[in-house]
């Protein structure tokens, strides 16, 4: 199962592209770089870890699959 790769900020709805600084808790909520600082790096949503996103499957590829 894939993560849902959101192209908006849940907080401020800025644009994240798939090359763009982005932070995912386990529940798949995304958030800037700007506000994922802002919120210490906690989901406000779900109260879980943010961390940061994987890049996008274009730019670098799995050796194992």
């Amino acid at each position: 199962m894939a993560l849902e790769m959101r192209s908006k900020c849940e907080k401020c709805e800025s644009g994240l592209h798939k090359h763009s600084v982005a932070y995912i808790c386990t529940h798949e909520c995304m958030f800037c770089n700007e506000c994922a600082a802002e919120a210490n790096y906690v989901c406000p949503n779900c109260g879980g870890e943010l961390v940061k996103r994987p890049r996008s499957e274009n730019s670098l590829s799995c050796p194992i699959s």
